[in-house]
């Protein structure tokens, strides 16, 4: 108990003023009318009885209420115990993000950030409840809150290394989605290397919630010197193993001009090794010309001797498939021999051409079987036999692709064979009265058939088929807004509409350089060389079925399997009959049968953003941390609980109000004039 303002306490020599005032009262009689006064005796009345005090009850209150007043005055309070160090939820958050593989003194990072784990688990509070989580580029929470020290210790010492990329924005939008359903006070220790790449593009997403105290535990010695292999192009297929290259770009973080060491190997065998001469903290570049690979799938990578603590960024994997060229069928007019001259230059020309055109007429297509070919393309086709339709549409369901040129024979139909639909109307930009031509408009150039959008400009459009966007992606308009490039799902395939021609005559892509690397990508694409090929990044995602065709799939029992880098399916039964995608959450390769029966090796690497070691800066670290506000709950909790005020001098004015009244009501009845005594 205390007071604020205990001089206020002087007023206490105000309870004096009741009992003066009830002393003072005034002694007041009525005149009474008498004949004579020759019968009374002359005596002195005494003043004794009228100074005796009377009204105990009001007097009371009146007192009370100079008392409760002096008391508001002063401020009381007093100290009561808020919470032990033992009832704070403790949090120990251990990062296993790819650079923590990295090494001090012969011991990887992570492994000195478990020991510092397990000794604060050792010096919690008797009875204080702990969970363990482990961080990366997601937040997983590995224990529930518990104060056993052995189910802690053994969540800590199971954490394994991990690939994947470190996010402070993740763990911070993690610990506020924890704080919505605990509202206790938390102890969030971090252990961690505090790389720098770690930080999110916006602060605020790191920012822990108020119940979130947050303690970082630096690991590691910050920037230590190191080189690796930031990134491999490749061939995720080819057919002429002397025209492939392969192209790698070593980097150094933090060190010095150096030469270093480069080799290629596939399936496990150096093929050829080459001088990097890497600048100051800089970047190198390798080509390696030729790749002799094996027919089938091959396991390729590239490494450098990078001679530092952290060996496991010195290797970067691709997959490559070789094989004989697939067959392309472009289905095209007797009469229209410039398409298929253009577009099979064009598909030949490619870096890494691994397609061959099959021209013929829609006469001849009437038996083909379309599942022998990579792709096929509609080019300029006036009417396709609904036998030959059904096909395709099959075709396509089951996980083909076809790509669809309207050319100006859509300007005689109707209906677009394939991808469905109807033309509203065709635009001859030749016959209007501006330029007599369209350019090129808004260009999606995430889409993998598009890489090369910046090439279309400067192209010529002369005319161009009015076609609804419905059910379809929008990768490319004209200029005045209509869709030149449409991208339809249907089933496990793609159907890709290109509302010109691959003519001279509608347009002149075809004789545009951009051409050739639109015939490239498109194929690539269309043929699934994009989806089952090349490189990826850990924690990515690969789709393994349709989504709108997913409960179809999974009645058909059409599972798919995944086999992680280490020869394990993570998987199950249940699984792979229903999942539409899955997490490629290690480096390596991954070997996975997608629900239409193809098969696929993935090669999955590191982000080459772990591979800078750096860390946060100090003042960074403070700002995140609250460092002044974390001194001060350190010096509370050594001293063993928290103390907290609670303030009285309101509920005193509560009772200052409630006996203003009931003195008010009680002296009211003794407002009366009292008779004098006879």
């Amino acid at each position: 108990m205390g007071f604020l303002a205990p001089w206020f306490l002087a007023g206490l020599v105000a309870l004096g003023l009741p009992v003066y005032v009830h002393l003072l009262r005034k002694q007041t009689s009525v005149p009474r009318p008498v004949s004579s006064l020759m019968f009374f005796e002359q005596g002195t009345q005494s003043s004794i009885r009228h100074r005796r005090l009377r009204y105990w009850l009001l007097l009371a209150l009146r007192t009370l209420l100079v008392l409760l007043l002096v008391l508001a005055f002063a401020k009381p309070f007093f100290r009561h115990r808020t919470m032990l160090a033992s009832d704070k939820l403790l949090l120990v958050a251990i990062d296993d993000s790819f650079s923590m593989n990295a090494k001090d003194g012969g011991t990887t990072r992570l492994d000195e950030a478990k020991r510092q784990a397990l000794d604060v688990l050792d010096h919690k509070a008797s009875g204080q409840k702990a969970q363990v989580i482990a961080v990366d580029g997601q937040v997983r929470v590995l224990t529930q809150p518990v104060a056993d020290g052995r189910v802690l210790r053994a969540a800590v010492e199971g954490i394994m290394p991990g690939d994947g990329h470190g996010s402070f924005g993740e763990l911070g939008r993690g610990m506020r989605a924890m704080a919505e359903t605990v509202h206790t006070p938390m102890e969030l220790d971090v252990f961690s290397d505090m790389q720098e790449s770690n930080m999110p593009g916006n602060f605020a997403d790191m920012v822990m919630p108020g119940n979130v105290s947050l303690v970082p535990h630096r690991i590691g010695s910050g920037a230590a010197p190191n080189w690796s292999l930031e990134s491999v192009q490749a061939p995720g297929q080819l057919v002429d193993t002397k025209k492939a290259r392969v192209i790698a770009v070593v980097a150094g973080h933090g060190t010095s001009a150096a030469s270093k060491t480069v080799s290629l190997v596939v399936n496990g065998k150096v093929i050829a090794t080459k001088k990097a001469d890497v600048p100051a903290d800089g970047r190198a570049t390798v080509a390696f010309d030729g790749l002799d690979v094996p027919y089938g799938e091959s396991k390729c990578s590239v490494k450098v001797d990078g001679a530092d603590a952290f060996s496991a960024d010195d290797v970067n994997y691709f997959a490559v498939k070789r094989a004989d060229p697939e067959r392309v069928l472009f289905v095209h007019q007797a009469s229209d021999a410039r398409s298929p001259l253009y577009f099979g230059t064009a598909l030949g020309a490619a870096a890494q051409a691994s397609f061959v055109l099959q021209p013929i007429t829609p006469e001849q297509a009437t038996d083909i079987d379309p599942t022998k070919y990579a792709f096929v393309v509609l080019s300029d086709v006036p009417a396709v036999p609904s036998v030959l339709e059904n096909v395709l549409i099959r075709y396509v369901e089951a996980g083909g692709s076809v790509l669809v040129a309207e050319g100006m024979s859509a300007a005689h139909r109707e209906h677009i064979p394939v991808f469905g639909g109807t033309v509203e109307d065709g635009h001859f930009y030749a016959r209007s009265g501006n330029a007599g031509f369209e350019g090129a408009g808004e260009m999606d150039a995430s889409h993998p058939a598009l890489k090369d959008a910046n090439g279309w400009k400067g192209t010529k459009f002369f005319y161009a088929s009015a076609v609804p966007a419905e059910n379809a992606r929008v990768v490319a308009k004209l200029a005045d807004g209509t869709p030149l490039l449409l991208d339809k799902q249907m089933g496990e395939g793609h159907v890709l509409l290109f509302a010109s021609g691959f003519d001279n005559v509608t347009n002149d892509l075809p004789l545009n350089p951009t051409f050739v690397a639109f015939v490239d990508e498109a194929a690539r694409y269309l043929a699934g060389e994009e989806r089952l090929g090349g490189a990826r990044l850990v924690d990515s995602y690969v789709q393994l079925r349709n989504p709108v065709n997913a409960r179809a799939e999974a009645d058909t029992k059409s599972a798919v399997d995944v086999i992680a880098p280490d020869g394990s399916r993570p998987m199950s039964l249940r699984e792979a009959a229903v999942a539409q995608s899955f997490q490629l959450a290690r480096a390596g390769f991954y070997q996975v049968r997608f629900a239409n029966g193809r098969d696929a090796l993935l090669a999955v690497n590191a982000d080459p953003r772990e591979s800078d070691l750096r860390p946060v800066a100090d003042d960074v670290l403070k700002l995140w941390s609250g460092a002044v506000a974390g001194q001060a709950e350190a010096t509370t909790a050594a001293a063993g609980e928290q103390q907290g005020v609670s303030h009285l001098w309101w509920w005193i004015m509560l009772l200052v109000a409630i006996t203003a009244v009931a003195e008010t009501a009680l002296a009211s009845g003794y407002l009366g004039t009292e008779r004098e005594a006879l």
